[in-house]
């Protein structure tokens, strides 16, 4: 029976701002790994498990991001699955199960999320093999993390009788307890971290759903009834999905269903769902302060996080500190209150600033840009255009462009003409003209953009084409 990898990559990560934001949230981030993002990192896991090739459910808006970082581990684009909006866990697992059935209806389905940490691959994989046998007999197994300490940030999973197959039934799922409770629990031995992985057979997941949260289930298989194929992505039905109740795993099937399993896991996981974990999983000087980019520390500092990704970041005197400086917004918190990143998150979106949704660098399928500078009438950009990538053909209602070369060779459509121009070279694009960017060579095309006019918001864009799939009513320019 084959295993089959499902990845939920549709967190936003609000504890981790401002390095997390909603269109560039922390899975699709190197947080952990210098040289992968912990979406990398969790594909990786799950090849060490499966030769299978993993689903992938994402927010559409990361779509061209999540394709672009999964492509070395033979996920494909008709093997991302495109939610309009996010619904939790439960909808998310099931539109992945309605999927695998088109092909393969035995197979097992293993439920990882993509915003995980875990340092022992090989326990990890022992562990899963461990469970296999219980999913074969149609349980619904998940993985419980063995506790190290008393946390009070986790749910808890109560391990009832052993089923002699390397698993335990579940006798309980708890939520997260006070500290005399959590202190309880370890001393007891019979509670296990709830890790939110599974591993369960497609038919069986459905049945249970179905059982327990019939509208979550006839939503989601409306929704994959009428997904469509663009541009190779499974994208879901927007209606359908829109109206499916809002619900996780947990609560839709696991705490309902007679045939939950538990298998214990200890594998150096941490769900790096806060700045605070960032700090337990990483390095730290001899004083415990853990330093990320142009940063000095002196006098007495002890305990803090301190990431810079540009600018200096001097530390003098001060403890228990999170300080995050990126280039448009600047954290600085206690770490006792680490869980509380979030609010400062939802205060930003409810006075609808663009800091709760993207950095000053913003990514686009072609490449990116970020805005060097802004006031009154004019802003000014630098954009990159990767080799071989081109912009959509557009037009802007209420301002002129004006670009100069300076990196590679851009070949430039402004009406009815197209040219080419090279480094210091430049043009100059009239408001309301039609116009294109392209980079037809073999390095990272980089051009400043100068915009003046009444107008300079993102959303002012027309779009006549483009090579994948957007139109203007995405409201991202370029």
């Amino acid at each position: 029976m084959k295993i089959v990898p499902v990845v939920m990559s549709g967190g936003v990560g609000s504890r981790l701002w401002p390095l997390s934001r909603e269109l560039y949230p922390k899975q699709l981030l190197p947080l952990v790994n210098a040289d992968a993002t912990l979406l990398q990192d969790t594909l990786k896991r799950a090849q060490s498990v499966s030769a299978e090739p993993a689903w992938i459910i994402c927010n559409q808006e990361h779509r061209f991001l999540v394709a672009d970082q999964s492509q070395s581990f033979a996920v494909t684009p008709d093997r991302i699955i495109l939610e309009p909006v996010g619904r939790n866990t439960a909808p998310a697992i099931a539109v992945a199960a309605l999927e695998q059935l088109k092909t393969q209806e035995d197979a097992l389905l293993l439920v990882l999320a993509a915003d995980h940490a875990i340092s022992d691959t090989q326990a990890f994989s022992n562990a899963i093999q461990q469970g296999v046998a219980a999913a074969k007999a149609g349980r619904l197994v998940t993985f419980g993390i063995t506790p190290t300490a008393p946390e009070t940030g986790y749910g808890y999973i109560k391990q009832g009788a052993d089923l002699g197959d390397g698993s335990a039934v579940v006798s309980a799922f708890v939520e997260k307890p006070d500290l005399k409770t959590a202190q309880d629990y370890l001393a007891s031995g019979e509670y296990l971290w709830n890790s939110g992985m599974f591993l369960f057979g497609a038919k069986a997941y459905l049945a249970e759903l179905e059982k327990h949260a019939p509208e979550i289930y006839g939503a989601a298989v409306k929704s994959v009834e009428n997904a469509e194929r663009v541009y190779g992505y499974v994208q879901l039905n927007e209606a359908e999905f829109v109206s499916c109740p809002d619900d996780s795993v947990d609560y839709a099937v696991m705490e309902h269903t007679q045939l939950a399993a538990v298998v214990p896991m200890s594998a150096g996981w941490n769900d790096v769902g806060s700045w605070t974990a960032l700090w337990d999983l990483g390095e730290k000087d001899d004083r415990g302060n853990q330093i990320h980019g142009n940063v000095i520390v002196e006098g007495d500092a002890r305990n803090n996080l301190i990431r810079a990704d540009k600018r200096l970041v001097s530390v003098l005197g001060v403890s228990d500190l999170l300080i995050v400086d990126t280039k448009d917004a600047l954290l600085v918190a206690d770490k006792s209150r680490a869980q509380d990143v979030k609010k400062i998150v939802s205060r930003l979106k409810a006075e609808g600033r663009e800091e709760a949704q993207i950095h000053a660098r913003a990514f686009r399928p072609w490449g990116s840009y970020e805005t060097v500078d802004e006031e009154g009438r004019f802003k000014v950009k630098r954009i990159v255009v990767n080799p071989g990538a081109q912009l959509s053909l557009q037009m802007h209602h209420h301002r002129a462009e004006h670009w100069i070369v300076v990196k590679g060779t851009a070949k430039v459509t402004r009406g009815d003409t197209e040219f080419l121009l090279s480094e210091n070279e430049s043009t100059y694009i009239p408001l309301g003209e039609k116009h294109r960017l392209e980079n037809p060579g073999k390095m990272p095309l980089e051009i400043v953009e100068v915009q003046s006019g009444s107008y300079l918001g993102e959303d002012d864009i027309v779009r006549y084409s483009d090579q994948y799939g957007r139109s203007d009513v995405d409201g991202q320019s370029k």
